[in-house]
């Protein structure tokens, strides 16, 4: 199969991670190693791609680590699988390994290995030239310690390397790997189950938040330019029905916003050299102080950063311990990436080992989502006996 169309997507990946909005209307925010936002597991693509709040699974590292200290079971390991833009490419994939271990009853070590690959390119400049294939791709190693502070809450920290190398030929010369680090803090409160007269059933309240993705700026060497790395802040809460030790139903809302400043507006009659001096002067922001100044950054004031909070609701349902039925709804604005799609999928478990798949709808209008039409699966093993201690 003849791939320089990948060529193209390559060059239009780089360019959109350069670019800003050019209108007041849409201006949506653009960052570097943008595959980190990507969801790999089924479970939370199933439930509108949230997980900062939802029970704990293998697949908690990417969502909220401080979860595993309430893990059950001593041990953790979960694969997972995502095929994107299926509809452009059929070698373009997503694929993450996490593993976690809870060391004692309140403390527990996890890790996991993110890795995008954009498939084999054939780079020519005519087309009689022999074709020079390349591979670009991107991946994240990290490592996080979560602690529990007391018998209903637990708090973790994160450290991730970053590597992206896009691989990509130029007459000015070859892109280099790029590469950076970064951090992450979460927190996660779950409290006891309790009876409630009012409904008649036991139920448990769960809530979390997280801020990853902490860490300098990125530089991909071609134009020099540093690109902020996708710093995001979630939280979420939700409540679990209990109706009996077979059956119970949780209920799940979570907002996400990206804290990387607002891109700039560009006057209609500026100059290429005005534009120039506003874009490097919004390439120079300190991406540290901009966790603050993300909320006050937007040129159409508080009314535009609210439109920047993505949101997400979903439902899950347990059966036995044993079968799980799943489903969500994401949404984002039209102004700031117009992602809006509706999410089910289903989870089977025996023994250890837990089976989960989601199939994703969109919803927007005129809007295709990367992942529309594909199925998800991902597989996950918890390890040892129960074992979990009160604190």
């Amino acid at each position: 199969m003849n791939k320089s169309i990948y060529f193209s997507f390559c060059l239009l990946f780089l360019v959109v991670l350069q670019s800003f909005g050019q209108t007041e209307q849409q201006r949506p925010i653009i960052t570097g190693v943008p595959f980190l936002l990507i969801p790999a597991d089924a479970r939370a693509s199933a439930m509108g791609d949230m997980g900062v709040a939802t029970p704990m699974d293998a697949f908690s590292q990417q969502w909220n680590p401080a979860k595993y200290a309430f893990s059950e079971t001593k041990q953790g390991l979960g694969f997972g699988y995502t095929p994107y833009l299926r509809e452009l490419a059929d070698d373009i994939n997503l694929g993450t390994l996490t593993y976690f271990n809870r060391i004692n009853e309140r403390g527990s070590f996890s890790a996991s290995l993110r890795y995008f690959g954009l498939g084999e390119v054939q780079l020519r400049e005519t087309a009689e030239q022999v074709p020079v294939p390349v591979e670009p791709n991107e991946f994240a190693v990290d490592l996080s310690y979560s602690l529990r502070l007391s018998e209903t809450f637990a708090m973790s920290v994160t450290g991730k390397f970053l590597r992206s190398d896009l691989n990509i030929p130029s007459g000015i010369g070859d892109a280099t790997a790029a590469s950076s680090f970064a951090a992450g803090i979460h927190g996660f409160y779950r409290s006891k189950e309790k009876f409630y007269d009012n409904i008649n059933m036991a139920g448990r309240w769960r809530a979390g938040f997280a801020i990853d993705n902490i860490g300098p700026k990125i530089n991909y060497g071609a134009s020099g330019d540093l690109n902020f790395i996708p710093t995001m802040f979630r939280a979420g809460g939700g409540f679990d029905f209990i109706f009996d030790a077979s059956n119970r139903l949780g209920v799940y809302v979570e907002a996400n916003k990206l804290l990387v400043p607002t891109p700039p507006s560009f006057p209609e009659e500026a100059t290429p050299q005005e534009i120039n001096e506003i874009r490097q002067d919004y390439l120079s922001q300190n991406e540290f102080a901009a966790i603050f100044t993300s909320w006050t950054s937007a040129p159409g004031g508080f009314s535009e950063t609210f439109r920047e909070i993505t949101w997400s609701i979903a439902t899950e349902y347990w059966y036995e311990d044993a079968f799980a039925l799943r489903a969500g709804y994401f949404y984002e604005h039209p102004e700031k990436g117009f992602r809006q799609y509706a999410t089910i999928g289903f989870g089977f478990k025996y023994t250890s080992i837990l089976i989960d798949a989601s199939y994703l709808f969109s919803t927007a209008q005129g809007v295709q989502n990367p992942l529309e039409g594909t199925l998800r699966f991902s597989l996950s093993f918890l390890l040892g006996e129960k074992s979990y201690v009160e604190f």
